[in-house]
């Protein structure tokens, strides 16, 4: 699955367009669009890559994302029964109106704020979320209105995180879009053992401090930092399975418990233990 520069057309008689649980579970699509993009997912953990931004979600997430800002699928590698309405509006949806209508002013605010990506929790997500759940049984112009009256509640909250610390500010072109993508595919295929930093620059044909200054600039953050971000989440994971702080340091692909229990701790503020007593 090559990433690229997804061309996206609205509904018939719509000017978005809506996707129930497409199912790219089994899919790295790590991709970008013009069109602005709603997502909400409930029943499942899994990754939350916007941009620059690479966490964890659990249980659900609702998500709003810019014009042209890369981001991963929300469904990849989840195994649960899980939903997920995605809305997807062309880059100029509502534009001509934001300066023309008061009254949108504040959704205004919102969609210049997407350029960031945002990621609403509490009351917002679990309202919101049952709004969309219901969102394809509604007429066309009620879903239209409907739309409306979610971007006013997601303008309003408090309940947010912007995921990026500054707005993305143009895409990645096409060429650096399949690089990457062959790249995280590698890692996330490969992360349970000890990769070198040469199997990426030869994967990607560049000499190994190319490959170094490449990767930085591309996800503002080392390779080595990369990749312990990516193991830390599959230990969380397994540790969540019920996995031993040992079954998961090893199988997410450390090999030493001292370096486990000390990255885990820089990246999620507890120990192993701390983390598996706390959520189990």
């Amino acid at each position: 699955m090559k990433a690229y520069l997804e061309e996206i057309q609205a509904d018939a008689d719509s000017s978005f367009r809506l996707l129930l649980t497409p199912h790219l579970n089994d899919f790295f699509l790590w991709h970008f669009h013009p069109e602005y993009e709603l997502v909400f997912i409930e029943n499942a953990d899994g990754p939350r890559h916007v941009g620059d931004h690479l966490s964890r979600y659990e249980g659900s997430d609702l998500v709003f994302i810019g014009s042209y800002i890369p981001h991963l699928n929300f469904d990849y590698g989840v195994r649960t029964d899980y939903r997920k309405v995605v809305i997807q509006m062309r880059e100029d949806f509502l534009r001509d109106n934001f300066q023309k209508m008061p009254e949108l002013a504040s959704i205004a605010r919102l969609f210049e704020q997407s350029r960031r990506g945002i990621a609403f929790h509490g009351n917002t997500k679990r309202q919101v979320g049952k709004r969309l759940i219901r969102f394809h049984q509604l007429s066309h112009f009620r879903q239209l209105i409907e739309l409306l009256e979610i971007f006013q509640m997601l303008a309003t909250s408090e309940e947010y995180t912007l995921l990026n610390s500054r707005p993305v500010e143009s895409p990645y072109n096409v060429k650096e879009q399949q690089r990457l993508q062959r790249i995280f595919r590698f890692i996330d295929e490969q992360y349970g053992r000890k990769i070198e930093v040469a199997e990426l620059a030869d994967l990607t044909h560049l000499t190994v401090p190319a490959f170094c200054r490449y990767f930085k600039k591309m996800t503002r953050t080392t390779f080595t930092e990369f990749v312990n971000q990516h193991r830390v989440r599959e230990a969380k994971r397994l540790l969540l399975a019920d996995q031993t702080v040992t079954e998961a340091c090893f199988a997410s692909g450390f090999k030493s418990l001292s370096y486990f229990n000390r990255i885990f701790k820089k990246l999620t503020g507890l120990n192993p233990m701390q983390f598996k007593k706390q959520h189990c």
